[in-house]
């Protein structure tokens, strides 16, 4: 039987994330929205909380293990606070689980050190290609073996916090092979550019940019998990958890701020929460938070499990990204004309909301 009763640990770590994005994110939400930068002092504090060194083993010199639950029940409460502070807080995580997971020796205790360190450390990933029909089984990114190197050429888009990154972990597709692959890439390699600041409809505070490389040449020891490689579909399907926990705190925020304005406006003399109208949509928009939360955890333990997890995965990321647009239409309309007024959160979270459809790549468990 699956309990999803959380540790004495986990609760710890759950009540003070809450706090964190109580006192220090949402207040200043609003602001980093509309000035496209989210204060340092509270990536700051975010960092010190520990959460990536957390997931990094004991052996490895963190203090913690990889859990996908322990990481899908924090996530939901970071972006309670604010999706793009969340984003940003985890986008060094990118870098760092895989190489948990799959890098060598030689790479572990190379570059999880800086993971360690009191400042954030300046590393990030590249999945997302430019156009359309993107799909992550069929990456136009290429690496083309040739000998002890590897030539990368490609584009990359939604890359977080590209201008500042030491480095980059790069997904190609091996010309040989056929098979996706993941490089390590330093910031100052001949032939990357980072491209200028992407302008986004929604998470405005994250900087994120377009990456080229153009015949980048890297070791073929940068090939995260040497010649064993890296288990792609599974990083995939961590990925998938995590943004679809990442939905269920945009969702769970949206709905806890539409109930309690509702329970406090009033028209015709009681609140709009007694009106069947707005507390029958107030309960659909509860039913689906919890759905949501559900399918992501059941995920969750699957990857923590070390079993297959690719349907759950795919399923509650694809649900928790439509619940989290229900979520946060439903919020828009509980407040009315004053939903689409920027002074309310409601409708920076619709925005944020509609990203889910395009982050595949930007957080993972």
């Amino acid at each position: 039987m699956i309990s999803f009763t959380p540790s004495e640990e986990q609760q710890q770590l759950i009540d003070t994330i809450r706090r964190f994005a109580a006192n220090d994110v949402q207040p200043v939400a609003h602001e980093a929205d509309e000035n496209e930068r989210v204060p340092a002092s509270v990536i700051k504090t975010g960092w010190d909380m520990g959460l990536i060194p957390a997931s990094i083993p004991e052996d490895l010199g963190g203090f913690g293990e990889l859990s996908a639950v322990t990481n899908v029940l924090a996530y939901e409460e970071l972006a309670y606070g604010d999706l793009s502070s969340a984003l940003q807080l985890l986008a060094p995580a990118l870098f760092a689980y895989p190489i948990v997971l799959y890098g060598t020796a030689e790479q572990r205790e190379t570059y999880l050190p800086m993971f360690l360190e009191e400042r954030p450390a300046h590393a990030s990933a590249a999945l997302l290609e430019p156009g359309v029909f993107f799909d992550p089984h069929d990456l136009k990114t290429t690496a083309t073996p040739n000998g002890e190197t590897v030539t990368l050429n490609g584009s990359k888009v939604y890359v977080p916090l590209a201008a500042t990154a030491d480095h980059f972990l790069v997904y190609a597709k091996n010309t040989e092979t056929g098979k996706p692959e993941a490089y390590i890439v330093n910031c100052e390699t001949k032939g990357v550019t980072v491209g200028k600041r992407e302008g986004l409809m929604g998470v405005r505070a994250l900087p994120t940019h377009h990456l080229t490389l153009h015949d980048v040449v890297v070791n073929a020891s940068c090939r995260v998990g040497g010649a064993v490689g890296i288990d792609y579909e599974a990083l995939l399907n961590r990925s998938r958890v995590a943004l679809g926990a990442l939905a269920v705190g945009v969702a769970k925020a949206a709905f806890d701020y539409a109930r309690e304005y509702a329970k406090q406006r009033v028209q015709f003399g009681a609140p709009i929460a007694t009106k069947q109208a707005i507390a029958f949509m107030l309960a659909e928009m509860a039913i689906e938070v919890d759905a949501a939360r559900l399918m992501v955890w059941e995920a969750a333990w699957k990857l923590d499990e070390g079993v297959d997890a690719t349907q759950e995965a795919y399923l509650a990321k694809e649900y928790a990204s439509k619940a989290a647009m229900t979520v946060c239409d439903g919020a828009v309309q509980t407040l009315g004309g004053y939903g689409f007024i920027r002074e309310y959160p409601v409708e920076r979270y619709l925005r944020n909301a509609r990203g889910f459809a395009s982050f595949t790549g930007l957080a993972i468990v």
